[in-house]
Protein backbone atom coordinates (compact mmCIF):
# COMPACT_ATOMS: atom_id res chain seq x y z
CA UNK A 1 0.00 0.00 0.00
CA UNK A 2 1.59 2.93 -0.93
CA UNK A 3 0.64 6.26 1.55
CA UNK A 4 2.40 8.96 -0.92
CA UNK A 5 -1.40 9.94 -2.25
CA UNK A 6 -2.22 10.46 1.61
CA UNK A 7 -2.19 14.40 2.69
CA UNK A 8 -1.81 15.92 5.82
CA UNK A 9 -5.57 16.62 6.09
CA UNK A 10 -6.97 13.26 5.41
CA UNK A 11 -5.41 12.50 9.42
CA UNK A 12 -5.20 16.07 11.21
CA UNK A 13 -8.98 17.23 9.56
CA UNK A 14 -11.36 14.59 10.01
CA UNK A 15 -14.29 17.18 9.90
CA UNK A 16 -13.37 18.36 6.37
CA UNK A 17 -13.75 14.12 5.68
CA UNK A 18 -16.70 12.46 3.80
CA UNK A 19 -15.73 9.11 4.50
CA UNK A 20 -17.88 6.29 5.38
CA UNK A 21 -18.50 5.37 9.01
CA UNK A 22 -18.02 1.46 9.41
CA UNK A 23 -19.06 -0.03 13.09
CA UNK A 24 -15.48 -2.23 14.42
CA UNK A 25 -16.30 -5.59 14.56
CA UNK A 26 -14.16 -8.90 15.80
CA UNK A 27 -12.73 -10.13 12.96
CA UNK A 28 -12.53 -7.39 10.42
CA UNK A 29 -9.22 -6.55 9.44
CA UNK A 30 -7.89 -3.30 9.27
CA UNK A 31 -4.55 -1.02 8.40
CA UNK A 32 -3.52 1.70 10.42
CA UNK A 33 -2.12 4.55 7.62
CA UNK A 34 -0.19 6.45 10.08
CA UNK A 35 1.84 3.05 11.54
CA UNK A 36 1.64 0.63 8.42
CA UNK A 37 0.25 -1.66 11.33
CA UNK A 38 -2.41 -4.55 9.53
CA UNK A 39 -4.37 -7.07 11.83
CA UNK A 40 -7.33 -8.68 12.78
CA UNK A 41 -9.44 -7.34 15.06
CA UNK A 42 -9.60 -8.94 18.50
CA UNK A 43 -11.31 -6.73 20.93
CA UNK A 44 -12.94 -3.43 21.54
CA UNK A 45 -13.34 -1.63 24.50
CA UNK A 46 -13.99 2.24 26.60
CA UNK A 47 -11.14 3.32 28.46
CA UNK A 48 -11.29 6.79 29.64
CA UNK A 49 -14.27 7.93 27.75
CA UNK A 50 -12.08 6.51 24.56
CA UNK A 51 -13.09 3.63 22.29
CA UNK A 52 -10.12 1.42 21.75
CA UNK A 53 -9.39 -1.10 19.04
CA UNK A 54 -6.79 -4.00 19.44
CA UNK A 55 -5.29 -5.09 16.06
CA UNK A 56 -3.69 -8.93 15.82
CA UNK A 57 -0.92 -9.40 13.54
CA UNK A 58 -0.39 -12.34 11.19
CA UNK A 59 2.56 -13.07 13.84
CA UNK A 60 0.10 -12.97 16.86
CA UNK A 61 1.08 -9.20 18.03
CA UNK A 62 -0.95 -7.12 19.18
CA UNK A 63 -1.75 -2.97 19.04
CA UNK A 64 -3.89 -0.65 20.20
CA UNK A 65 -5.64 2.34 18.51
CA UNK A 66 -8.15 5.03 19.27
CA UNK A 67 -11.59 4.71 16.44
CA UNK A 68 -11.85 7.44 14.48
CA UNK A 69 -10.00 8.31 11.27
CA UNK A 70 -6.78 7.35 10.07
CA UNK A 71 -8.04 3.33 9.28
CA UNK A 72 -7.92 1.35 5.45
CA UNK A 73 -10.82 -1.17 5.35
CA UNK A 74 -9.76 -3.61 1.89
CA UNK A 75 -7.31 -0.46 1.19
CA UNK A 76 -10.03 1.95 1.52
CA UNK A 77 -10.03 4.62 3.91
CA UNK A 78 -12.90 4.81 6.78
CA UNK A 79 -14.06 6.35 9.77
CA UNK A 80 -14.32 2.96 12.30
CA UNK A 81 -17.06 3.82 14.99
CA UNK A 82 -18.14 2.06 17.77
CA UNK A 83 -20.22 -1.26 17.27
CA UNK A 84 -23.56 -0.73 17.19
CA UNK A 85 -25.39 -1.75 20.22
CA UNK A 86 -26.84 -5.47 20.60
CA UNK A 87 -25.36 -6.48 16.89
CA UNK A 88 -25.64 -10.12 16.32
CA UNK A 89 -22.85 -12.33 16.43
CA UNK A 90 -21.35 -12.50 12.85
CA UNK A 91 -24.40 -10.51 11.50
CA UNK A 92 -23.21 -8.84 8.37
CA UNK A 93 -23.57 -5.06 8.35
CA UNK A 94 -25.83 -3.69 6.39
CA UNK A 95 -24.55 -3.10 2.57
CA UNK A 96 -22.13 -5.32 2.73
CA UNK A 97 -21.19 -8.73 1.73
CA UNK A 98 -20.70 -12.04 4.31
CA UNK A 99 -16.94 -11.65 3.38
CA UNK A 100 -16.85 -7.77 4.69
CA UNK A 101 -16.76 -6.55 1.25
CA UNK A 102 -18.88 -3.42 -0.37
CA UNK A 103 -21.77 -4.71 -1.75
CA UNK A 104 -22.01 -4.16 -5.55
CA UNK A 105 -25.61 -3.10 -6.30
CA UNK A 106 -27.41 -3.53 -9.61
CA UNK A 107 -23.90 -5.64 -11.37
CA UNK A 108 -24.59 -8.84 -12.56
CA UNK A 109 -22.22 -11.89 -12.28
CA UNK A 110 -19.47 -11.85 -14.62
CA UNK A 111 -18.98 -14.89 -17.43
CA UNK A 112 -16.95 -17.30 -15.79
CA UNK A 113 -12.84 -16.53 -16.43
CA UNK A 114 -10.61 -19.09 -17.04
CA UNK A 115 -8.77 -18.59 -13.78
CA UNK A 116 -10.07 -20.95 -10.63
CA UNK A 117 -9.99 -21.74 -7.11
CA UNK A 118 -9.14 -24.82 -6.16
CA UNK A 119 -9.81 -26.16 -3.12
CA UNK A 120 -9.61 -29.59 -1.41
CA UNK A 121 -12.87 -31.03 -1.09
CA UNK A 122 -16.98 -30.22 -1.52
CA UNK A 123 -17.08 -28.71 2.15
CA UNK A 124 -14.07 -26.35 1.44
CA UNK A 125 -16.14 -24.98 -1.24
CA UNK A 126 -19.18 -24.65 0.23
CA UNK A 127 -17.46 -22.77 2.77
CA UNK A 128 -15.73 -20.40 0.68
CA UNK A 129 -19.07 -19.51 -1.83
CA UNK A 130 -21.20 -19.40 2.11
CA UNK A 131 -18.84 -16.32 2.71
CA UNK A 132 -17.24 -14.84 -0.22
CA UNK A 133 -19.60 -16.49 -3.40
CA UNK A 134 -20.80 -12.36 -3.92
CA UNK A 135 -17.41 -11.07 -4.41
CA UNK A 136 -16.61 -13.90 -6.94
CA UNK A 137 -19.36 -13.89 -8.92
CA UNK A 138 -18.38 -9.97 -9.72
CA UNK A 139 -15.24 -11.14 -10.49
CA UNK A 140 -16.04 -14.12 -12.54
CA UNK A 141 -13.90 -16.47 -10.39
CA UNK A 142 -15.18 -20.41 -10.17
CA UNK A 143 -14.57 -22.69 -6.85
CA UNK A 144 -14.16 -25.94 -7.86
CA UNK A 145 -13.30 -28.84 -5.26
CA UNK A 146 -10.41 -31.54 -5.88
CA UNK A 147 -11.02 -34.12 -3.99
CA UNK A 148 -7.56 -34.36 -2.36
CA UNK A 149 -4.69 -33.17 -3.66
CA UNK A 150 -2.23 -36.26 -4.01
CA UNK A 151 -2.77 -35.66 -7.94
CA UNK A 152 -2.14 -32.08 -7.49
CA UNK A 153 0.66 -31.90 -9.95
CA UNK A 154 -1.37 -34.04 -12.51
CA UNK A 155 -4.18 -31.62 -11.84
CA UNK A 156 -2.51 -28.27 -12.38
CA UNK A 157 -0.32 -30.07 -15.68
CA UNK A 158 -3.77 -30.42 -16.87
CA UNK A 159 -4.99 -27.64 -16.55
CA UNK A 160 -2.20 -26.00 -18.66
CA UNK A 161 -1.93 -22.44 -16.48
CA UNK A 162 -0.63 -19.68 -17.84
CA UNK A 163 -1.00 -15.68 -18.18
CA UNK A 164 -4.80 -14.97 -18.02
CA UNK A 165 -5.48 -18.72 -16.97
CA UNK A 166 -4.50 -18.86 -13.28
CA UNK A 167 -5.06 -21.16 -10.46
CA UNK A 168 -5.16 -19.97 -6.63
CA UNK A 169 -5.20 -23.44 -4.72
CA UNK A 170 -6.45 -23.67 -0.95
CA UNK A 171 -4.54 -26.81 0.69
CA UNK A 172 -5.68 -27.89 3.97
CA UNK A 173 -3.04 -28.52 6.88
CA UNK A 174 -0.39 -26.87 4.86
CA UNK A 175 2.58 -26.84 7.14
CA UNK A 176 6.29 -27.11 7.16
CA UNK A 177 7.58 -30.55 6.66
CA UNK A 178 3.82 -32.24 6.03
CA UNK A 179 2.92 -34.52 3.28
CA UNK A 180 0.78 -31.54 1.47
CA UNK A 181 3.82 -29.11 1.85
CA UNK A 182 6.09 -32.12 -0.31
CA UNK A 183 3.01 -32.00 -2.49
CA UNK A 184 2.73 -28.07 -3.07
CA UNK A 185 6.34 -28.04 -4.17
CA UNK A 186 6.73 -30.60 -6.29
CA UNK A 187 3.19 -29.35 -8.21
CA UNK A 188 5.08 -26.58 -8.46
CA UNK A 189 7.81 -27.55 -10.91
CA UNK A 190 4.84 -27.88 -13.76
CA UNK A 191 6.00 -25.85 -16.69
CA UNK A 192 3.96 -22.44 -16.62
CA UNK A 193 3.07 -22.52 -12.75
CA UNK A 194 5.46 -20.13 -11.87
CA UNK A 195 3.91 -16.85 -11.45
CA UNK A 196 0.52 -18.20 -12.56
CA UNK A 197 0.01 -20.64 -9.82
CA UNK A 198 -0.53 -19.96 -6.20
CA UNK A 199 -0.61 -22.37 -3.02
CA UNK A 200 -1.64 -21.31 -0.39
CA UNK A 201 -3.17 -23.51 2.74
CA UNK A 202 -4.22 -23.28 6.59
CA UNK A 203 -2.89 -25.18 9.48
CA UNK A 204 -6.38 -26.90 10.29
CA UNK A 205 -6.82 -31.05 9.71
CA UNK A 206 -9.76 -30.12 7.78
CA UNK A 207 -11.52 -26.88 6.46
CA UNK A 208 -14.35 -27.46 9.50
CA UNK A 209 -11.53 -26.19 12.76
CA UNK A 210 -11.60 -23.00 10.38
CA UNK A 211 -15.05 -22.11 11.84
CA UNK A 212 -14.59 -20.31 15.52
CA UNK A 213 -15.48 -22.69 18.21
CA UNK A 214 -17.24 -19.66 19.83
CA UNK A 215 -19.61 -19.78 17.26
CA UNK A 216 -20.57 -23.28 17.84
CA UNK A 217 -20.70 -22.19 21.53
CA UNK A 218 -17.98 -24.21 22.50
CA UNK A 219 -14.73 -23.59 24.08
CA UNK A 220 -12.53 -25.18 21.57
CA UNK A 221 -12.79 -27.82 18.92
CA UNK A 222 -12.32 -31.61 20.42
CA UNK A 223 -9.16 -33.27 20.41
CA UNK A 224 -9.53 -36.60 18.26
CA UNK A 225 -7.81 -39.54 19.40
CA UNK A 226 -5.03 -41.08 16.62
CA UNK A 227 -6.65 -43.75 14.21
CA UNK A 228 -9.82 -42.26 14.49
CA UNK A 229 -11.32 -40.55 11.50
CA UNK A 230 -11.04 -36.65 12.10
CA UNK A 231 -14.59 -35.92 10.87
CA UNK A 232 -16.05 -38.93 12.65
CA UNK A 233 -14.44 -38.12 16.08
CA UNK A 234 -15.97 -34.19 16.35
CA UNK A 235 -19.18 -35.72 15.64
CA UNK A 236 -19.11 -38.16 18.12
CA UNK A 237 -17.64 -35.56 20.57
CA UNK A 238 -20.49 -33.51 19.80
CA UNK A 239 -23.01 -36.53 20.00
CA UNK A 240 -24.42 -36.54 16.60
CA UNK A 241 -24.57 -38.93 14.33
CA UNK A 242 -21.43 -40.21 12.60
CA UNK A 243 -22.15 -43.73 11.14
CA UNK A 244 -22.31 -42.62 7.36
CA UNK A 245 -21.36 -40.31 5.17
CA UNK A 246 -25.05 -38.72 5.18
CA UNK A 247 -24.46 -38.22 9.24
CA UNK A 248 -21.33 -36.64 8.10
CA UNK A 249 -22.80 -34.22 5.53
CA UNK A 250 -25.68 -33.47 7.81
CA UNK A 251 -22.58 -32.66 10.54
CA UNK A 252 -21.77 -30.24 8.29
CA UNK A 253 -24.81 -28.69 7.45
CA UNK A 254 -25.45 -28.03 11.05
CA UNK A 255 -22.02 -26.56 10.80
CA UNK A 256 -22.18 -24.22 8.25
CA UNK A 257 -25.61 -23.24 9.05
CA UNK A 258 -23.66 -21.16 12.09
CA UNK A 259 -21.95 -19.44 9.59
CA UNK A 260 -22.95 -15.96 8.53
CA UNK A 261 -19.95 -14.17 7.60
CA UNK A 262 -16.01 -13.64 7.65
CA UNK A 263 -16.57 -13.07 11.17
CA UNK A 264 -16.86 -16.37 12.50
CA UNK A 265 -13.75 -18.07 10.59
CA UNK A 266 -10.28 -17.95 11.78
CA UNK A 267 -8.32 -15.08 10.69
CA UNK A 268 -5.39 -17.75 9.47
CA UNK A 269 -8.29 -19.11 6.51
CA UNK A 270 -9.68 -15.56 5.69
CA UNK A 271 -5.89 -13.85 4.83
CA UNK A 272 -4.92 -16.87 2.70
CA UNK A 273 -8.98 -16.85 0.58
CA UNK A 274 -7.97 -13.02 0.35
CA UNK A 275 -4.24 -13.52 -0.78
CA UNK A 276 -5.71 -16.05 -3.67
CA UNK A 277 -8.72 -13.66 -4.73
CA UNK A 278 -6.14 -11.00 -5.10
CA UNK A 279 -3.59 -13.18 -6.99
CA UNK A 280 -6.03 -13.58 -9.50
CA UNK A 281 -7.90 -11.08 -9.92
CA UNK A 282 -5.16 -8.79 -9.78
CA UNK A 283 -4.33 -6.02 -13.31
Amino acid sequence: MAFDTWGPQDLTAPAKQKLPEVPVQRGMVLEDVQSGWVGEVVRVEKSGGMHIVSLEDRRGKTRSFQLGFGFLLEGKAIKLVPPAPKEAAGAVPAGRTASGSVKVHGHRAQVAKASRIWVEGKHDAELVEKVWGDDLRVEGIVVEPLHGVDDLKAAIAGFGPGPGRKLGILVDHLVPGSKESRIAAEAMTVPGAAGNVLIVGHPYVDVWQAIRPKVLGIPSWPDVPRGVDWKTGILTAFGWPHETAEDVGLGWQRLLGAVHSYADLEASLLGRVEEVIDFLTAP
